[in-house]
């Protein structure tokens, strides 16, 4: 049972990290004894990214504190999982290629121990570093950051520790589907036309995903599963099309199940009844 429920809001420090803690004397930035583990992200699956919608993944940890501190007083320490590229120090000093969670809440297990529970934050929109070149859709690493304070507020030390652990962000793709004529007759040929596009990180927009092997699936009416019927390949502008013989009322759709760089897009179904 969750217990000792206390919110952190953390939204507000990127940027100030690498300022309160890495250019502090020397004598500051010392191992603060806290241990964070257990740290999962987004439950293992890679992050996918659009051009305008802000997207949170779950985060959770653990995290242990040090002699002298415990978890009824968390105004006197601070412990969080983040993601960068590059430098852990340039990331978390200037905010870029940097992402924190907006929020995270942790559950006293005991004095000394707490389970966080939380979200990264992401917005992809241009006043903001998270997502701004294609180059991002890449494998992030996972940095932690990690801070105590004295009895009387000023900071006592502060850390960032590298983990092997990473990441993989991609971009969002899209997909549509026409299937035509509408009714149809049994036995007649049916073309169901489509549409792939995948997020522009640069630009903000959707482009034409040209090249890409797309499955297209039925699925009969009175059914809950999809089959694969045929693929094709996406033209120079994104687009689909292909071919199939009308048999029995159901749902068209595209598939594309993506790569290293681009997420799943499933289309709308298109409904086509067969007389």
């Amino acid at each position: 049972m969750k217990t000792g429920r206390r919110t952190v809001a953390v939204a507000t420090l990127v940027g100030a990290l690498g300022l309160s803690v890495l250019n502090a004397p020397a004598a500051q930035a010392a191992d603060t004894g806290i241990t964070v583990s257990g740290i999962v992200i987004n439950n293992g699956k890679p992050i996918v990214v659009g051009t305008t919608q802000e997207v949170e993944p779950p985060i959770s940890f653990d995290i242990a504190l040090p002699s002298g501190y415990t978890t009824s007083d968390p105004s006197r320490y601070d412990a969080y999982p983040f993601l960068y590229r590059g430098t852990i120090k340039t990331a978390a000093d200037t905010g870029e290629n940097f992402i924190q969670p907006g929020s995270y809440t942790c559950y006293e297990s005991d004095s000394k121990h707490a389970h966080c529970e939380g979200a990264l934050y992401i917005d992809p929109h241009p006043s903001q570093e998270h997502v701004d070149s294609n180059s991002d859709a890449t494998t992030w690493k996972v940095g932690v950051s990690l801070k105590l304070w004295k009895a009387d507020g000023g900071l006592k030390t502060g850390e960032l520790e590298t983990r092997s652990a990473t990441a993989q962000l991609k971009r969002a793709a899209k997909a549509t589907t026409n299937a035509s004529p509408e009714p149809v007759t049994k036995g007649k040929p049916i073309t169901v036309t489509g549409k792939v596009t995948r997020a522009n990180w640069s630009t903000k927009r959707y482009d034409a995903y040209s090249g890409r092997t797309v499955s297209l699936q039925f699925r009969a009416k009175g059914t809950d599963s999809y089959k694969t019927l045929k693929k094709a390949t996406t033209s120079s502008t994104g687009g689909l099309k292909a071919t199939v013989t009308a048999s029995v009322d159901g749902y068209y759709r595209w598939v594309y199940y993506g790569n290293s760089t681009t997420g799943v897009a499933t289309s709308a179904a298109d409904y086509v009844d067969v007389s």
